[in-house]
């Protein structure tokens, strides 16, 4: 299991973007006793997707999860987590909206994205919750501050693949941690 610490710095991730508009701006971010790291474009294209890649870590079987908070955006006030990510143009993501209140799991075909799965649900601005998805085979099922919401199957990426921190548009979203861990076939 690797549990990424904010604290650590941005060495351990890359950084890049899906989709239109401006490169992506990660930093750390200090709040209180809070340190996270947070995506800070303003870009309001609409499909603009920046990601952060965590370099130390790929699996296919994965349990992974985040703390995040959703801060500010006029288009959308999203964060998520991908997974099975062979390129910035093809994973899977599983994201939560305050805008919106839903969560939603998408495959990313050559930078196309197609919804999967959703339910509606608060997201709060401006406050903590956690993300989760567990990858099994071609079953996924996503959790939301510590509630099953839903799975979903699909075969669309079979291999091993890189994780990350996923946002939207001109999302500002602080992401504390992220956990994740390798599970049996």
């Amino acid at each position: 299991m690797i549990k990424f610490e904010v604290s650590r710095g941005l060495d351990d991730f890359e950084f890049a973007k899906t989709g239109d508009g401006k490169s992506s701006e990660w930093s750390i971010v200090r709040s209180d006793a809070i340190q996270a790291l947070a995506q800070t474009s303003t870009d309001i294209t609409d499909n603009h997707f920046p990601l952060a890649i965590y370099r130390q870590f790929s699996g296919r079987d994965v349990d992974v999860s985040t703390r995040f908070m959703p801060v500010a955006g006029k288009v959308d006030q999203a964060g998520g987590i991908v997974i099975r990510l062979t390129s910035a143009d093809d994973y899977y993501v599983v994201r939560a909206n305050a805008l919106e209140d839903n969560v939603r799991f998408y495959r990313v075909v050559g930078g196309r994205r197609e919804m999967l799965a959703g339910a509606n649900t608060k997201v709060s601005s401006k406050v903590w919750h956690v993300l989760g998805i567990v990858a099994k085979g071609d079953r996924f099922t996503v959790s939301f501050d510590g509630q099953e919401l839903f799975t979903a199957n699909d075969n669309t990426f079979t291999r091993a693949g890189k994780v990350g921190l996923w946002t939207k548009s001109d999302s500002i979203t602080w992401f504390e941690n992220i956990e994740a861990k390798l599970l049996d076939p």
